[in-house]
């Protein structure tokens, strides 16, 4: 497994070790063992699916203390872009964002710490996301922060009006506003 640091803390881009011949290929998806030696203090409690459409856009989530989830993202079937932005107030990197497109070719993974929100953006025809989370979710403890935010200029890369939200992604706060509310 190749383990990249990216330019905000904690966050990492993983790559597996794949072997492929003319019967066709296999991978670890998850190893604890070699995944903890990078994040020792994760361990993971759920695992969960996804499918989606093309530009249908989920995000940006991100739970609240003491129900914060870490999470180990994966893209089986398809193609995202996939976003992690620093949601944690006081973070030397606060407000930053990284993107990086998953896909099942690829097999790339992103390790998104805790206090970091989530979201990706389906590129493909339909894409199916799996991840592990080291919390359980507890909505009570779900926030979020708009997908627009233009403090944040997201390219998403999908004309604005071909994204699919829900009415509550639609409705999120922008990340100046977070903290504000709570």
């Amino acid at each position: 497994m190749k383990i990249t640091t990216t330019t905000i803390d904690g966050l990492l881009i993983i790559e597996p070790r794949l072997f492929e011949d003319a019967r066709g290929y296999f991978f670890e998806s998850f190893s604890a063992r070699e995944f903890e030696r990078e994040v020792t203090d994760t361990r993971f409690v759920q695992d969960n699916e996804s499918r989606s459409t093309r530009g249908v856009l989920r995000g940006l989530h991100v739970q609240r203390p003491p129900h914060a989830q870490a999470k180990l993202v994966r893209v089986i079937l398809g193609r995202v872009l996939d976003v992690a932005v620093d949601a944690r107030h006081g973070s030397p990197t606060f407000g930053r964002h990284l993107q990086v497109e998953l896909s099942g070719d690829n097999k790339r993974q992103l390790f998104i710490p805790r206090g970091l929100a989530h979201g990706y953006v389906v590129l493909s025809d339909e894409a199916i996301l799996q991840y592990k989370c080291d919390n359980y979710y507890e909505p009570a403890s779900e926030t979020g922060i708009r997908h627009d935010d233009p403090d944040l200029a997201i390219d998403w890369r999908l004309p604005p009006g071909l994204l699919l939200l829900s009415e509550k992604d639609k409705h999120l706060p922008r990340l100046r506003d977070l903290y504000n509310k709570e």
